[in-house]
């Protein structure tokens, strides 16, 4: 069986994120997908580049698709819920949901199912800003991928101390399991928890093989760890990091890593563009 393309996976997502209860998350949704179309793992852990498996890059496509149709939207946190419109259906007609989306594209239509769409000034923007999204994520990982082993070490150091870890310590040792450091957790600024963290500068998809090998490390010493990666994780990395009676292993893949850059502003800027609109009603009122 072949990698199914985004038309035959917009039932599929539609079924799932019902299943989901109306809301989940990319990883959520592809593996409630991924649950119902018996591909091997081979299959699974195709490659579409380094940074996704083709099935993921299908299944991104596959939500953008249902998107322009008016039945998923997206929140700024990266959580992908049913529209109203969306929960009133259960199966869609693939090429109806592909000829909408590519008459929004050039702009042909006013309107997709009842639901106004961009005019063809917003599409392009759009558009335009699609591109630059995928330019400095592309930039990004390139600068990453370059690092020397203890530099990336010394960013991910970085990264937890940013994102309310203290006394974060790199350790790095060879033989241990793969453990590159420790830091603690605090809650409410009583309690804390030691972390263990393994940090994988990686091109393509990380087996499950390592994890249970982190795990291993981490006995007697933590009981929560966490892998950072500039790569993926195979499913079967996936199931074994949240395997039942095992310590739970948390896991940041190349996109999330690049997101939390971006949140965090470490080696990325974002600059806001002030945009200024005439209102005409204002001086009809006059």
């Amino acid at each position: 069986m072949t990698i199914p393309k985004k038309e035959e996976l917009y039932n599929p997502a539609l079924n799932a994120i019902k299943k989901l209860g109306g809301s989940a998350s990319i990883s959520e949704l592809d593996e409630e997908v991924i649950k119902n179309l018996h591909l091997t793992d081979k299959e699974i852990a195709e490659a579409h580049n380094e940074r996704m498996t083709e099935l993921e890059y299908q299944l991104a496509w596959t939500r953008t698709y249902l998107k322009a149709f008016g039945l998923f939207d997206n929140t700024e946190r990266g959580v992908w819920v049913l529209t109203s419109k969306g929960k009133d259906i259960d199966v869609v007609d693939p090429r109806q949901v592909t000829r909408v989306f590519h008459t929004l594209k050039k702009g042909k239509s006013g309107k997709i199912v009842g639901k106004n769409l961009e005019t063809n000034g917003e599409v392009e923007i759009a558009e335009a800003e699609a591109v630059l999204e995928e330019t400095w994520r592309e930039e990004l990982m390139t600068r990453l991928l370059t690092l020397a082993p203890d530099a990336f070490e010394r960013l991910c150091q970085r990264l937890l101390r940013e994102s309310g870890f203290v006394e974060v310590k790199v350790t790095g040792r060879s033989g241990d399991g793969g453990i590159d450091g420790v830091g603690i957790v605090r809650l409410g600024g009583l309690l804390g928890f030691p972390i263990l963290f393994q940090c994988k500068r990686y091109k393509g998809s990380v087996p499950s093989s390592v994890i249970r090998d982190f795990r291993g490390a981490m006995i007697g010493r933590a009981d929560r760890g966490l892998v950072i990666t500039t790569g993926t994780f195979s499913r079967e990395a996936k199931l074994e990091a949240t395997r039942d009676g095992a310590p739970p292993v948390d896991l940041l893949d190349g996109e999330q890593l690049l997101d939390k850059l971006k949140e965090l502003g470490l080696g990325v800027v974002v600059k806001k563009i002030e945009q200024v609109s005439v209102l005409p009603g204002f001086f009809n009122d006059i």
